[in-house]
């Protein structure tokens, strides 16, 4: 199945992820230093980063006119909807900043090669990260889905104060309304200091 155009999705038409508890444990978790490397040719260690970071992850993103994953990925609970969120959070970066948020990131498990397409497609003001290896989504032990034989992050937030997690999104969905929710909480939660 081609895919269609990422960004118009009728999310009535989509499954919507249940909580199934599998990011429960993460408030409160201290980053463990791993570095990650970016769509911008640095390596980051979200651990080190002081200040106020928000991450999102995500699955994968699709790329227009290629072909799906799998078939059926549409009706995969919390498969659709990548690139929704990842603009989402590109259309909101300067007002997620202005409440608080010293860095931004997206992660995801795909390659760095295939996330700096996509983050030049995109126009992305900020860097998406590459756990393609795996490590900080076994460290942290993130909730993920098993598809087409690659593990995936499921589609989560997460808001890190000086590498400590403080408050997590679980489930997302619809993945487009994510940064607006991630912006309400920054706003209604202001970094002490």
């Amino acid at each position: 199945m081609t895919q269609k155009n990422l960004l118009e999705v009728d999310w009535s038409q989509i499954p919507a992820p249940a909580d199934d508890g599998g990011a429960a444990h993460l408030k409160g978790l201290l980053l463990p230093a791993i570095n990650l490397i970016a769509t911008d040719d640095t390596s980051v260690n979200l651990s080190a980063l002081r200040g106020r970071t928000v991450v999102f992850a995500y699955p994968r993103t699709g790329e227009p006119g290629k072909i799906s994953l799998v078939d059926d990925w549409d009706m995969i609970p919390g498969a659709r909807g990548c690139t929704p969120q990842t603009c989402a959070f590109r259309d909101l970066f300067a007002e997620l900043k202005a409440a608080g948020a010293s860095q931004v990131f997206g992660l995801s498990t795909q390659s760095n090669e295939y996330q700096t397409e996509m983050a030049s497609r995109l126009h992305l003001p900020f860097p998406v990260l590459s756990d393609e290896k795996l490590a900080l989504t076994r460290a942290l032990n993130l909730p993920t889905m098993e598809v087409a034989g690659l593990t995936l992050i499921k589609r989560l937030a997460l808001v890190i104060d000086d590498a400590r997690i403080t408050h997590v999104f679980y489930p997302v969905f619809p993945p487009d309304r994510n940064a607006g929710d991630v912006l309400d909480w920054l706003k209604a939660n202001p970094v002490k200091g």
